[in-house]
């Protein structure tokens, strides 16, 4: 019975003291191992002076800066079509001429008519010259007498129908001038020339087809002459952007077809109209039409080639810069001691409570900055930026090592204070 007894008081004492060397490694890992502070790992550049150019970048289109589209003004069969797409030409060369018949029956027609009225005028400046003169002997009869007041009005009325023939002869001679002038031009148009030296960079038709002149409709769009030496790019900038862009700013212009070359240019022309496009949607977008001259254009660009724009808008010299990632935004709670115990006054007005109760944040622009292994956060102003690059204005000095990776590590798990650990990352030369 004795040894039974010594039995169980040993096996519960082995039981309690394993209970109890478990719930002293437990406080230990609460003590030491639960309040281990957690190191970020980070990667850091210094503050340095740089070179930085804002830019607005945008896609489009290149073009020829002067282009002729040509339009006929008659209708028509194609007789005559001696260029084909890709030609050069010189102004004045013939581009097409028109089936031209009908309108030299016109035109025929109108010269008959017009030897017609040219034949009554003559005709009637006969009777109109006799009329006149027994007008005026009724006349001097009438003064002696001679004649009576009747025969002198019947002269009159005579006279004067006479003359209203004759100009009317002379109003119909008028119109058909006018009328064979216009059949002459109609005629002249069957026949379209080169407005310009260029290439034809664009032909819709075929010998044979028949065309619709532009007198009362659109009309048919034959072919584009292009001069092909004056190239632009026509590039579609955002509404925010465009604000920042102005005439003359340097363009570099990147041509799908052309890989990585680049295309210098100047901005010329900056639309004043807006186009829209999803007008309605939440898809909407606002853009206006930028338009810029290459400066170095290749004989090989076509016309409706895309392209890339990058524009310079402003360059700012030996400034204070920074990795444009490093730059985070954070929220700093202004709730005050007084403000929060205020809010646990349960006899507080309800509208006031509320008001108290509110949490004002300013969202502020940070870095961080590594000190003695640790990030210390500092409040920046920034000014321009480029593609890598953003100016400080206030907030650092040069020299100082900013924290520049990882995102995560900027936007979410750094905070004033953290411990770092520095990781090897391939820098960027700064230009000092």
């Amino acid at each position: 019975m004795a040894n039974g007894k010594q039995k169980k008081s040993k096996k519960k004492i082995y039981i309690f003291g394993g209970i109890g060397v478990v719930i002293i490694a437990l406080i230990l890992f609460a003590l030491f191992g639960g309040n281990k502070e957690e190191i970020v790992q980070v990667q850091t550049e210094p503050v340095a002076k740089r070179d930085i150019t804002q830019t607005v970048s945008a896609t489009g289109k290149i073009n020829s800066e002067f282009k002729v589209t040509i339009t006929p003004e008659v209708t028509g069969e194609i007789v005559s079509l001696p260029v084909k797409e890709g030609d050069l030409v010189k102004k004045g060369q013939l581009l097409i001429k028109i089936k031209a018949d009908a309108y030299v029956a016109q035109q025929q027609r109108a010269e008959a008519n017009l030897s017609s009225a040219k034949s009554s005028l003559a005709l009637n400046k006969a009777q109109l010259d006799k009329i006149t003169a027994d007008y005026n002997r009724t006349k001097e009869m009438h003064i002696k007498k001679l004649a009576s007041d009747s025969d002198l009005e019947t002269a009159k009325s005579t006279y004067l129908s006479a003359v209203a023939n004759y100009e009317g002869a002379q109003a119909t001679i008028l119109q058909m001038e006018a009328s064979l002038k216009e059949t002459n031009q109609s005629l002249y148009k069957t026949t379209i020339n080169s407005p310009m030296d260029g290439t034809i960079s664009q032909l819709n038709v075929q010998l044979g087809d028949r065309v619709l002149g532009s007198g009362f409709s659109q009309g048919t769009d034959i072919m584009t002459v292009s001069d092909l030496r004056s190239m632009i790019a026509t590039v579609q900038v955002d509404e925010n952007d465009v604000v920042l862009v102005a005439l003359g700013d340097t363009a570099r212009i990147k041509v799908d077809a052309y890989g990585d070359r680049i295309f210098k240019g100047t901005v010329y022309q900056i639309g004043n109209s807006a186009t829209a496009t999803g007008t309605g949607t939440q898809e909407q977008v606002v853009n206006f039409d930028v338009k810029i001259r290459l400066i170095d254009a290749d004989p090989g660009l076509r016309p409706g080639m895309s392209c890339n724009a990058t524009i310079e808008t402003q360059t700012i010299n030996n400034v204070l810069s920074i990795p444009i990632q490093s730059v985070t935004a954070r929220s700093e709670d202004q709730k005050t001691d007084e403000t929060k115990k205020d809010e646990d006054n349960s006899n507080s007005n309800v509208i006031d409570k509320k008001e108290k109760k509110a949490t004002v944040t300013k969202p502020k622009e940070v870095v961080f900055v590594v000190q003695n292994n640790k990030a210390k956060m500092k409040e920046v102003k920034t000014g321009l930026s480029d593609d890598n690059y953003i100016e400080i204005k206030e907030g650092l000095k040069n020299g100082e090592m900013v924290v520049s990776g990882s995102y995560r590590a900027i936007s979410r798990d750094l905070n004033d204070g953290s411990k770092v650990k520095l990781e090897e990352k391939k820098t960027t030369s700064a230009k000092k």
